[in-house]
């Protein structure tokens, strides 16, 4: 990959080539190597200009062990999507859809400052981007309005992870789109970042991770499938401040054009999270950490969530092939 064009965008997809993934690679390809992940449902003969298409075939060429561990028929194999462009000399990974439609802005670090939200354990992150009744998807549900005080100052810490917003059918659960399910589009030009212990669910929608928080991108594998994004979020949000590094969330860059689903079987997934997403970030937020490495850190706490019987032992070996692997690339 070019040292100047060092970003790689991830997508997995089991359709053919949708109007998302068009604009992505008709607009991005000259900015950013463009990885879609095939998975067992996509078409035989998927391909697009500008993109590089990864057959299940490949995949098991290039990572043997671990393409057969990670489940076929899951968002989950974008972790195979993640190694490979790590491989290839990413800098930096922005993983999204094929169901989201990009903005001009895609992909670009808003301009406004961002500002530090603190003074709260929890935080609803919409409510500071509409006054509309809205809460991120894993958000525990006695914690909607929960919402933090804004330091009016400018933030001036590192951020390691971003999450952009999507508008029009975000990112919420099966509760809100099975009661209210109104369209939203957020408000523009802001950006907020959560101070150390502030915790709030971000996704694999929209998402960008720098180099030094590629040890969590991990998508475990083996947990409700609703689930899989929002539990990684709560292990990224701690491996960010073990290294003084914050979590930041931008006005919307894609409007989001859902796929089909069917909202119950949504909602039976979540209700885990529902039930025990407070006891994980309890579990996680007490792990002691000190003296492991950056990347004993991740194997760490998901060992805790398996000590705890969330996560099953057979996420494990996965997980450790996974960072090994981001060790062999570093």
């Amino acid at each position: 990959m070019d040292a100047m064009n060092n970003k790689a965008i991830v997508i997995t997809t089991i359709n053919p080539p949708t109007e998302a993934v068009s604009k992505i690679a008709d607009g991005f390809n000259d900015k950013s190597q463009i990885i879609v992940i095939g998975d067992r449902k996509t078409p035989k003969d998927w391909e697009h200009r500008g993109v590089r298409y990864v057959s299940i075939e490949e995949q098991r060429d290039m990572y043997p062990e671990f393409a057969d561990l990670v489940p076929y028929n899951h968002y989950c194999r974008k972790n195979i999507g993640y190694l490979l462009a790590i491989q290839s000399g990413a800098h930096e990974i922005l993983e999204t859809d094929d169901d989201n439609l990009p903005y001009n802005d895609f992909g670009l670090v808003v301009s406004a400052p961002a500002k530090l939200i603190s003074n709260t354990k929890y935080c609803n992150i919409y409510s500071w981007f509409t006054d509309r009744n809205i809460w991120p998807r894993g958000l525990p549900l006695d914690e909607i309005r929960s919402k933090g005080i804004v330091n009016n100052n400018s933030f001036s810490g590192n951020v390691g992870i971003v999450q952009w917003l999507a508008d029009e059918d975000p990112d919420v659960d099966a509760i809100y789109r099975l009661t209210t399910n109104d369209r939203v589009v957020f408000e523009r030009d802001k950006s907020y970042v959560l101070d150390k212990d502030v915790w709030c669910p971000f996704n694999s929608q929209n998402t960008l991770f720098k180099h030094v928080a590629f040890e969590a991108l991990y998508l475990p594998c083996f947990v409700s499938f609703r689930m899989t994004d929002i539990w990684r979020s709560f292990v990224a949000q701690r491996l960010l401040w073990e290294k003084d590094l914050y979590l930041q969330f931008s006005s919307a860059t894609v409007a989001q054009e859902r796929n089909p689903h069917d909202l119950m079987r949504d909602f039976r997934d979540e209700i885990i999270g529902y039930t025990e997403n407070k006891k994980i970030i309890d579990i996680i937020s007490s792990e002691k950490l000190e003296g492991l490495s950056e990347y004993e850190k991740p194997i760490a706490l998901y060992r805790s969530l398996n000590n705890a019987g969330i996560v099953p032992d057979k996420e494990l070996k996965p997980l450790e092939i996974f960072i090994n692997k981001i060790v062999e690339y570093a």
